[in-house]
């Protein structure tokens, strides 16, 4: 009661005899409590023993300190508070808790010291100015706060241990993924999509508020901080739920996000984050958008095996990295149209916005360069691959 002024000393006799009476004040305040809180009442989380004992602790302290003229510790209500918070139960109910129970004391004060002679209306009104509710609600709402934000951050870095222990595949055994998965509020099947973002210093995030953006899509998800990424799993179960996901992603500015192929595993989240670090090694270092990985056969090849496949990469389309980079990325467009086409010259003119006799061109010029004849398909294969090889590759290091 350190919050308020010391009480009126005329109050003492009145508050000794009322403290006298405090295992049946206690059980009454119960019974009240119980009846106008819902959170308290019937079969919920607090047994009528349990708030009878700590309603009596509380009558002790409120009687206790006016009976002695002082103010002292909250104890009582610091410890409420912090078990509230620990089992969860809502501020808002326990604080209407200590109002019924606040309301409840002062009415007994308030009767008994009309009957006792040496209390006047003023002591009365100064009782009132430092009455306990005050004091009484803030010591419990503090604790609860300061238990809440301390239970916060120890969820907080529980996560973050489990997340880091999925990505690095420390969990394996299937009951273990299981309660992983349960403790991160994630299916335990898949499709999961993995996310990498380039962080703009170390410690800070990429994606700031990323988790809640995706839960009201409806989309969970669970996010780790390293010094170089901030990386997430995502669930992606829905028709919806991967198109969400990247909506949301793509709608985050100033951000390079990398997505992995969607996966039904959580053993497999190592490997699907080595293929989202792939994907955001498309995006320019000053640039900024999401880039998917492409699930297709030859892509997956080639991140089976980066380093060999940019040697492959370097060596087949060596003659085209040498012309000046607007020819060169002219030609690699057209290359990439082409495929994405099935190998039609008048799709792929289509997608480029210019006549299929330039993409005839440019597809020649090509062969030239490269000693290799589209209508091979081995050649076409070669292609291919050193095609998928160099997009895994940061453009700078084209």
């Amino acid at each position: 009661m350190s919050r308020t002024p010391p009480p009126p000393a005329a109050i003492a006799p009145v508050a000794a005899a009322l403290l006298g009476r405090a295992p049946d004040l206690g059980a009454r305040m119960a019974r009240r409590i119980r009846a106008e809180v819902g959170y308290y009442g019937g079969e919920g989380p607090v047994t009528l023993e349990e708030l009878t004992a700590s309603c009596r602790r509380n009558t002790e302290l409120v009687f206790g300190q006016l009976a002695d003229g002082c103010t002292g510790g909250m104890e009582p209500a610091e410890e409420t508070g912090r078990r509230a918070a620990r089992e969860g139960a809502p501020l808002g109910e326990l604080l209407h808790a200590y109002r019924v129970g606040s309301e409840f004391l002062w009415s007994e004060l308030a009767a008994a010291a009309r009957a006792a002679d040496a209390v006047t209306a003023d002591t009365v009104v100064a009782l009132a100015a430092r009455w306990v509710n005050e004091g009484l609600a803030a010591a419990a709402s503090d604790a609860y706060r300061e238990t809440a934000s301390e239970l916060l951050l120890q969820r907080d870095r529980e996560r973050s241990v489990l997340v880091e222990a999925l990505f690095t595949g420390v969990l394996t055994d299937r009951t273990t993924l299981w309660e992983a998965a349960d403790a991160l509020g994630l299916p335990a099947e898949g499709p999961f999509l993995v996310v990498a973002a380039g962080v703009p210093t170390p410690g800070r995030e990429a994606l700031p508020g990323i988790e809640p953006r995706l839960l009201a899509e409806g989309v969970r998800s669970a996010w780790r901080l390293l010094p170089d990424l901030q990386v997430g799993v995502v669930a992606a179960r829905g028709p919806d739920a991967g198109d969400a996901a990247l909506r949301v992603l793509g709608g985050l500015p100033a951000a390079r996000v990398g997505v992995s192929p969607a996966y039904h595993a959580l053993r497999d989240t190592p490997r699907a984050l080595r293929l989202a670090r792939l994907a955001l090694a498309r995006v320019p270092r000053d640039a900024t958008g999401v880039v998917r990985f492409d699930d297709g056969p030859v892509a997956l090849l080639v991140a089976a095996s980066v380093d060999e496949a940019t040697r492959i990469a370097r060596t087949v389309l060596a003659r085209v990295l040498d012309l000046p980079r607007e020819e060169r990325d002219r030609l690699l467009e057209t290359l990439e149209q082409w495929y994405a086409a099935g190998g039609s010259a008048a799709d792929a003119a289509r997608g480029l916005y210019c006549h299929r006799n330039t993409v005839r061109y440019r597809l020649r010029r090509l062969e030239a360069l490269t000693g290799r004849c589209l209508q091979d398909p081995r050649a076409v294969a070669d292609l291919s691959v050193a095609l998928h090889a160099l997009r895994l590759l940061p453009p700078e290091e084209w």
